[in-house]
């Protein structure tokens, strides 16, 4: 196995620490288990040649209560020990799977940007459960099948060194074999995980879009797609089997070659008195536990070999860095009065510049429109000011704070975000609205919802506010999903107002009502609206024209309309558009 391997073995086993007592008691168990078992073949010995031998009733009969007495023990020492392992391994899985889970909340919008949301689940769900079975046999089959081993193997040279090393001359060769088809099978094994992770993304992606497929009617091209990922996985398991079932088949064949020598050898040394009958059958029974924690040894390197991928996936998960942290010095953020400055800003993703020289400065209680075509970095300002990203070049200001420099729950805590993907958890309307203000009263939710207009058609709701959206709120209209997060954006009562598409998808009317809901609400507070329909932003005290990543234009409506620049064009072809019936 390469240092790396052995080092992701290390990095997973470390997890055992805060239950090394517990797995202590385990291994005693299986320790006093495990030496019950040993003495049984030797207890045979001493009654076939002692007592049986000697037709000693009276003997045979308490040796035998003995035996009785000890397994019945052991058969009970072995359910606790099943028990207690269940328990540890269980909780040993959960610890990993909150770690990575926290871990994973905690990294930034760029990691997301790049994985599909299925492949992250195939992490959290698919390859912790992996580790499971391989710390539980990890417990249960490497130390005790260890002591099995060296002691089994004591005791048959003790009793016979000729026996003991036919029953062992093809060890060699078999060691030999684990390694040469390990090589090959943590390969095939790393392919199935990579396929079933590309399945479980795709499958993710399709049922979230079903709505797309449906109304593209591309059922049967989603499902070709299916099929081919499922074949392709199911071929990678295939060929990964069959690979490892050589493991067994190695051993086994290893196991009768060895018998096949003891039995052998065993007739010539009764017919030379150099062994008793006694012996040959004790000594049966050893080469059973000898090549018995060989099978099982291997079961465990098996596991580990076909795991470790897990592992080094989750390792790969736990191992990237957030690319917005705090700094060790953060300074947590004093209440933001809401004076915002760009300097000198210059952003891009994956090399492409979204931002190029950005400058500007906001008064605090400004409304600031954010208007201009597509991909033409809008969206990206009001992610910078909420720290989703750090630019390359320049600085973020608010309040004269340098954002990189203070702790970012105090700066978030007090932004209110309605980002244009209107997400909504599975859960209650009153719980999605209290997403915003997690200590909020009913009351402070009903007047959120009330100050939107969206407290009229919730009322009318089967279960009023305690109705349940389901998965991002299928229940609900776009309008009607979109109200319910502007609620929970107020409700958190920002200092820093962000609406990134808040009003594209609500009708003209509820648009106004919105629109009157909100006016005190932006009172006081610096927001930024980033608005298509530009009707919405007539009132902004400032707008700026954006395109290739540049402040074009920077002027109220009035302003930008006299100028008849880049403003008066997209404002008078977007009037154009709705007269002639759009």
């Amino acid at each position: 196995m390469k240092f790396e391997k052995i080092n992701t073995v290390f990095r997973i086993f470390k997890y055992l620490k805060p239950f090394i007592p517990k797995t202590i008691l385990v291994i005693f168990l299986m320790v006093t288990v495990m030496v019950i078992n040993l003495i049984n073949p030797y207890f045979f010995k001493v009654a076939i040649d002692d007592y049986i031998s000697n037709k000693d009733i009276r003997g045979l009969i308490i040796i035998g209560g003995i035996l009785l007495l000890l397994n019945i023990i052991a058969l009970v020492l072995s359910r606790i020990r099943i028990v207690e392992m269940g328990k540890i391994t269980n909780k040993i899985v959960l610890n990993i799977r909150h770690e990575l889970y926290e871990h994973i909340q905690k990294l930034s919008f760029s990691f997301f940007d790049s994985r599909p949301v299925g492949k992250i689940l195939a992490r959290v769900v698919n390859d912790v459960n992996s580790l499971e079975q391989l710390f539980s046999n990890s417990i249960t089959s490497l130390i005790p099948e260890l002591l099995t081993l060296i002691f089994v193997a004591g005791i048959m040279f003790y009793m016979n060194y000729k026996l003991a090393l036919a029953s062992m001359i093809i060890l060699p060769l078999l060691i030999f074999g684990l390694f040469l088809i390990e090589s090959i099978s943590r390969k095939r094994w790393m392919e199935y995980r990579n396929n079933r992770s590309e399945l479980n993304a795709f499958t993710h992606e399709d049922i979230s879009g079903i709505r797309v497929v449906k109304s593209f009617t591309a059922e049967n091209k989603t499902n070709r797609k299916f099929k081919f990922l499922t074949d392709k996985m199911m071929n990678s398991f295939v060929n990964a089997v069959k690979v490892n079932d050589w493991f067994w088949a190695m051993v086994f064949i290893s196991w009768g070659i060895g018998s096949v020598l003891v039995f052998y050898l065993s007739v010539k040394m009764i017919d030379l008195n150099q062994v008793t009958v006694g012996t040959v059958v004790a000594f049966v029974g050893y080469i059973g536990m000898f090549w018995r924690p060989i099978m099982n040894l291997s079961n465990f390197y098996n596991s580990l070999v076909t795991n470790i991928s897990a592992g080094e996936r989750i390792f790969e998960i736990l191992d990237t860095k957030p690319d917005i942290v705090n700094p060790k010095d953060a300074k947590i953020m004093p209440k933001i009065k809401g004076e915002v400055e760009f300097k000198n800003v210059t952003f891009a993703y994956d090399r492409e510049i979204v931002l190029n020289n950005v400058s500007f400065k906001i008064k605090p209680g400004e409304t600031i429109a954010l208007v201009g075509p597509t991909g033409a970095g809008k969206t990206t300002i009001v992610n910078l000011i909420s720290r989703f990203y750090d630019p390359q070049k320049g600085q973020i200001l608010i309040d004269g704070h340098d954002i990189k420099k203070v702790d970012l729950e105090s700066l978030r805590s007090q932004m209110g975000i309605m980002l244009q993907d209107t997400f909504l958890f599975s859960d209650t309307i009153k719980n999605n609205i209290r997403y915003g203000k997690l200590d909020a009263t009913d009351e402070e939710i009903i007047e959120a919802a009330k100050a939107v207009h969206a407290h009229d058609f919730i009322i009318k709701l089967e279960k009023g506010y305690n109705t349940d959206v389901n998965e991002r709120g299928v229940r609900l209209s776009i309008g009607e999903r979109q109200l319910i997060s502007f609620a929970r954006a107020l409700l958190a009562n920002p200092r820093i107002l962000i609406l990134d598409e808040a009003t594209s998808n609500i009708d003209t009317y509820t648009e106004k009502l919105v629109q009157d809901g909100i006016k005190k609400l932006l009172k006081g507070r610096t927001s930024f609206v980033i608005a298509h329909r530009l009707s919405t932003i007539r009132n902004a005290d400032r707008i700026f024209y954006i395109d290739n990543g540049e402040i074009l234009e920077v002027g109220n409506h009035e302003e930008l309309m006299a100028k008849k620049g880049h403003y008066y064009n997209l404002y008078i072809s977007q009037f154009k558009f709705l007269e002639l019936g759009a």
